[in-house]
């Protein structure tokens, strides 16, 4: 899953990228921090694969992984906020959207327009969004439209329904409404789909906030209602959680536990994600990996299994599933299959979180 982080000049997004890399990343560009990108893969927490391990002693581990990407900064407000440009294709790709908020007070780090206003800023970032792809629909349009009169008779009907489908979300979002809550058919999904329109991915808003301030809510911040729905939102010090970040795992722990800080950045962030995205994971043991899989809940088994090898959808035959909770009661695989909690289940099951799953497939 790639989730790139975007926000506006002094949010700190690079401070929350260390953070959640533990400042650890590649980086591509030219040198200097405000021409690289960076990008860094982080291991998503989960205990039940520590446990599966000890009953399974495989030859590795693998835990879902988030590889998170922070592109470079615009170098004043007068540009682009880096939702276009060279950088288009890598937020095309992206899963999901870290929007940092600047909601921190320091007087060494001035704030571009001057003052702190979260509901201003994110509102612009979000803004920003439709903006980029109003651009894309509108050449589209106009694109369409004058390939009509050279559309072959029985082509026409297709090219009328391609234009109207890019015509509907772009009326949606002059109406202020973002792609991913306007209602389409089937078949014009199918057409938007090819546009990757940056509207139509997931938003978490990661509230940068100063150490003991209390967190942002997103719903009191008194934005569009329709601007704001289905977008989740997180407070954060990122610059607490990158010094933290730095320290080793027992010297960090005893700092958070004196600040009262909770749960690690990296937790909260990738908390928020699965829940504004709707993803579950799923486990597969054996001998040589115990391994979890994050797909959106409710997957159809056979769609799950492709996720493993595309083979596997071809050739699927069925699922043994057994959840994770009875699985430690009865610990074993044969034990679970004499107590009735294995169960072998068809293409349509929909995958829930925490299933430890067999698939059984022609290969």
């Amino acid at each position: 899953m790639d989730t790139v982080i975007i926000g506006l000049p002094q949010s700190g997004k690079t401070t929350l990228f260390n953070a959640l890399t533990l400042g650890k990343s590649d980086a591509s560009g030219a040198s200097g921090s405000a021409t690289e990108m960076h990008m860094g893969v982080v291991k998503v927490p989960d205990p039940r694969l520590d446990s599966l391990a000890e009953v399974y002693h495989p030859r590795k581990v693998v835990p879902a992984e988030i590889r998170y990407i922070d592109l470079p900064g615009p170098e004043s407000m007068a540009k682009s906020q880096g939702i276009s440009g060279r950088y288009r294709n890598i937020l095309q790709s992206a899963t999901a959207f870290l929007v940092v908020v600047r909601a921190f007070t320091n007087d060494a780090v001035a704030h571009p327009t001057g003052d702190l206003d979260p509901a201003r800023d994110l509102e612009t970032m979000l803004n920003e969004l439709s903006f980029a792809d109003l651009e894309v629909l509108e050449r589209a349009s106009t694109r369409l439209a004058d390939q009509m009169n050279k559309t072959k008779p029985a082509d026409r009907p297709a090219a009328i329904r391609h234009k109207d489908a890019v015509d509907k979300a772009r009326q949606g979002l002059e109406d202020g409404i973002p792609v991913r809550l306007q209602s389409f058919t089937d078949s014009e999904r199918a057409i938007l789909v090819n546009y990757q329109l940056l509207t139509d991915k997931k938003i978490i808003a990661v509230f940068n906030t100063d150490e003991d301030a209390a967190d942002v809510c997103i719903t009191d911040l008194g934005l569009d209602p329709e601007l704001t729905r289905g977008v989740g939102s997180v407070s954060i010090s990122a610059r607490i959680e990158a010094e933290l970040g730095m320290m080793d795992v027992k010297e960090a722990a005893e700092f958070r536990a004196d600040l009262e800080l909770g749960e690690p950045a990296t937790s909260q962030v990738i908390s928020a994600s699965y829940d504004t995205l709707g993803l579950v994971s799923f486990l597969t043991v054996g001998d040589d990996e115990v391994r979890a899989w994050s797909v959106p809940g409710g997957m159809p088994a056979v769609d799950a299994a492709g996720v493993i090898h595309t083979d596997f959808t071809r050739g699927f035959i069925r699922a043994e599933v057994i959840a994770y909770d009875d699985f430690s009661l009865c610990g074993s695989m044969a034990q679970g299959r004499r107590e009735g909690l294995l169960r072998s289940e068809g293409k349509t099951y929909p995958v829930r979180d925490g299933d430890i799953i067999n698939f059984l497939v022609n290969t």
